[in-house]
């Protein structure tokens, strides 16, 4: 029988009943250290408004007994214990067993292949609690928590409350934690092993960070930056929400084997990829910052207030999505965060909410697997977007006391979407649900451009627009030097390097609020040598735009020109969605980003538009056009390289984009110990048929990393070689070997152009295997749809058959699938139809 998922009715009926008191739940790890077993008791104390009713209970895991007030229970094999005539205060009792700890869902069990040590970790987002122990696996039903965990002698055991009683047994410890304050099931967490543990004080707070052993070294090298991040973060969060985090003790857990990062209270769980083996790169460190920030933004809005049903979903992780960069650009040294939120995820979310699985930001979640298909480009990068632009549209210190308000009535409990528009109604003194439909009940992306009549100029929407605050900046080539507009660059002046000499000067900026579909633009300057008039400059909202037809193409050119990475982010924004709407060829949009690229100072985005570019030339253009499109990706990583400061990631990616034994040679030459640059070097070489597997199994042997035997994998699967092939997808999509967080770089290096003859049955492969993609749970399902889709090898008759074959798959998979495959649809358009202009 199928594990069913939980209803909106069924939960708002069993949240009317039932208020849950407590949980207190027992948790066996003894059975890990040689096997795959967790063993559980909860017992549940909760109380029932209409005694005599029944409900149920949810336990994916075996159930070994279950008791009501005493009386047996019999379990069924879909995931829930029915609970008849319950009483007015009653007490459930269920002892179950977890054995499936390898691809299972909540909890998992990893080797580190080190030192064959074991850890586990539990992830409970959305719904997955009920598969370790018996609860009422919805947000609302919130309740304290006591933990006793029975762990191997040698173990750290954590979870959310900290400071246990630890108690030494013969040959284990039970470490008894105290209660946690009100939450719900998924934001629980009890994470387990013989960690490496560092802690500091910081602000009256107790902070632990934590990893395996055999990545200690990297933890050390990490530990100030985590410290000073998580330090800056609580402070900040603190004075905006004026709530201090309540409990001393943070703590963050680096684990090995795990998609992503959790906000469990007090507790946050970590990919330990997120621990870089080589020393990381400006965009690499600014990600720790934003992930460890959006973690902690959640303490707050997710664990502390939380929402009351899924739908809400959105809010709750768009809201940490925005307030990490908020966080970000004003309390730590990454002051260019929206920047390279522009340059990564909202390119991602203009393709995503112009495709098939577009939908309005909040919308009817009919049960908890819809759900979990909604973590995608609308949720995150879009909501945090336009959350940004509620903030600029009410201004920032209005919208401080709507959040404080809210946080204030709400804390500990559950809320809607209205209560946080009424609290910032209040507020800022305007009417919110004009702005509430047209943002988050509609759907798609506006798109504006400008009418120059003389010295007038009229803003134009293709369609309605929604009401919204953005600007428009007036510059012209004036000035050699450029302004910043108050945008600094990780240490930089804003200035521009384009190799032209041509600098773009700003010469006024004008805010414009929009309330039609034409709206006049006044306050610009008269002058008819104003060479760029720039919409959306400041990233102020989520909205496309276009050059009007006569400045086309000196747009294009002028991108590199502006003087600040907010404003170049602005106007490759508008040429990245030129050519995934086929009105820009892979060549014009290829010529202009690496144009950008060229020009970049901003450390945080010169690695994401290397990744743009790179990806135009290998994914985007004609066979005919890709080798001068990589040429020049090459040569703008030559020139970034003579610049110590950029020298690691530019010579990432000529590691990437390499093609003669010239380059490669001297990248071989310029890595001389840097173990990640030969890794990188030798998946190249791979590619292009380079004998490399004596020297890769030496470099294996050479690199500390415990997970180095993925990179040696990552080489294999580039080679054009069948018996190669066949290994690699073998370990990668059948045995599910290869860690959730290298699952993207395996396969992207499986996924070579030039070698369709041997990617071929591959692709059916995959088809074959999307009924089967959703086990383990929502991130590997969401990992292997994406991932593993076919970005050659295929046409559109494929891709028709995989949309087809998407409608019957889980609604996780069935809209990464769809999403993929119409991201890769427009590559194959832009591949048969791009010429140069």
């Amino acid at each position: 029988m199928e594990i069913r998922s939980l209803t909106r009715s069924e939960a708002e009926r069993r949240g009317a009943l039932l208020e849950v008191e407590r949980y207190d739940v027992d948790i066996d790890f003894t059975g890990l250290a040689d096997g795959p077993e967790v063993r559980c008791v909860s017992t549940v104390a909760f109380s029932c408004r209409e005694p005599g009713a029944e409900t149920f209970v949810d336990c994916a895991a075996e159930v070994r007994s279950a008791t009501l007030n005493g009386r047996p229970l019999t379990s069924t094999a879909d995931g829930r214990i029915a609970l008849p005539a319950l009483a007015g205060h009653n007490v459930l009792r269920v002892e179950s067993v977890q054995a499936d700890t390898t691809t299972g869902e909540g909890v998992h069990r990893a080797i580190d292949p080190a030192d064959g040590e074991v850890y586990v970790w539990m992830s409970f987002e959305p719904d997955e609690a009920r598969y370790v122990w018996a609860c009422f696996d919805q947000p609302d039903l919130k309740a304290p928590h006591a933990f006793t965990v029975t762990a191997p002698s040698a173990w750290t055991v954590t979870s959310n409350s900290g400071d246990p009683r630890i108690e030494e047994l013969e040959s284990a410890r039970r470490w008894t934690f105290p209660d946690t304050p009100l939450l719900s099931t998924y934001n629980t967490v009890v994470n387990a092993g013989p960690f490496h543990e560092i802690r500091r004080e910081a602000d009256g707070h107790d902070l632990g960070i934590y990893a395996r052993r055999s990545l200690a070294p990297i933890l050390e090298r990490d530990a100030d930056e985590l410290f000073t991040l998580t330090r800056q973060g609580l402070a900040f969060f603190g004075e905006v929400f004026a709530m201090p985090f309540p409990q001393r003790k943070y703590d963050q857990v680096f684990v090995p084997e795990f998609g992503g990062a959790m906000e469990n209270y007090g507790c946050v769980t970590w990919s330990d990829a997120f621990l870089r083996r080589a020393t990381p790169t400006p965009a690499e460190s600014e990600l720790l910052a934003k992930v460890l920030l959006h973690e902690m933004a959640h303490m707050w809005f997710g664990n502390i207030v939380t929402m009351r049903w899924w739908d809400d979903l959105w809010l709750n992780e768009a809201f940490a999505e925005f307030a990490c960069h908020w966080a970000a650009e004003r309390a730590t040294r990454y002051t260019d965060a929206w920047a390279s939120h522009l340059a990564g995820g909202k390119l991602k979310a203009y393709l995503s909410d112009q495709g098939p699985v577009s939908h309005p930001i909040h919308q009817p979640i009919h049960d908890v697997a819809q759900a979990a298909s909604i973590f995608d480009n609308i949720t995150y990068p879009k909501g945090a977007s336009v959350l940004q632009q509620l903030k600029t549209y009410v201004g920032e210190e209005r919208f401080r006391v709507g959040m404080t308000a809210y946080f204030a009535r709400h804390a500990w409990g559950s809320a809607t979407l209205q209560d946080l528009i009424d609290a910032l109604s209040e507020a800022s003194g305007r009417d919110l649900d004009t702005w509430r439909a047209a943002w988050l009940a509609t759907a798609g992306t506006d798109r504006f451009s400008l009418e120059r009549d003389g010295d007038t100029v009229t803003l134009v929407a293709v369609d309605t627009p929604r009401p919204q605050v953005l600007a428009v900046g007036a510059y012209n080539r004036n000035g050699k030097d450029g302004g910043d507009g108050g945008h600094g660059s990780n240490g930089s002046n804003g200035g521009n390097n384009d190799p032209s000499g041509e600098v773009l000067e700003r010469r006024a900026l004008v805010r414009v609020e929009v309330t039609q579909t034409r709206t006049p633009v006044t306050g610009l300057p008269t002058e008819a040598d104003l060479d760029v008039l720039l919409i959306n400059d400041e990233d102020l909202t989520f909205a496309t735009t276009r050059p009007d037809p006569a400045t086309r193409d000196a747009f294009f050119l002028a991108a590199a020109q502006l003087p600040t990475a907010i404003s170049r982010g602005v106007a490759t924004a508008t040429v990245w969605d030129m050519l995934t709407t086929g009105e820009a060829t892979a060549a014009e949009a290829g010529r202009s980003i690496t144009a950008v690229l060229m020009a970049e100072t901003s450390d945080a985005v010169i690695e994401p538009y290397l990744t743009l570019a790179a990806n135009i030339a290998e994914l985007w253009a004609p066979e005919g056009e890709r080798a001068g499109l990589t040429a020049a990706v090459a040569e703008a990583c030559r020139r970034h390289a003579a610049d110590p400061g950029r020298r690691q990631v530019a010579l990432r990616g000529l590691a990437r984009v390499a093609t003669t034994p010239d380059e490669l040679a001297w990248l071989r030459e310029q890595a001389g110990d840097d173990v990640d640059l030969l890794w990188r070097t030798l998946v190249r070489e791979a590619e292009l048929g380079g004998d490399v597997s004596s020297e890769s199994a030496l470099l294996l042997e050479r690199d500390p990393d415990p997970d180095a035997w993925v990179r040696a994998l990552t080489v294999r699967a580039a080679l054009p070689d069948p018996a190669a092939k066949e290994e690699v997808w073998q370990r990668l999509a059948v045995d599910r070997a290869v860690p959730i967080n290298s699952v993207g770089q395996v396969a992207a290096a499986f996924w070579r152009p030039d070698q369709d003859a041997l990617l071929t049955p591959y692709t059916q492969h995959y088809l074959d295997s999307i009924p089967d993609l959703h086990r383990g749970g929502m991130i590997p399902a969401m990992v292997f749809a994406g991932q593993l889709f076919p970005p050659h090898a295929i046409d559109s008759t494929y891709i028709e058959e995989a949309q087809k074959a998407a409608h019957e798959a889980a609604p996780v998979v069935r809209n990464t699938l769809l999403e993929r495959s119409d991201t890769v649809k427009r590559m194959l358009h832009s591949r048969g139809t791009s010429t140069d202009r």
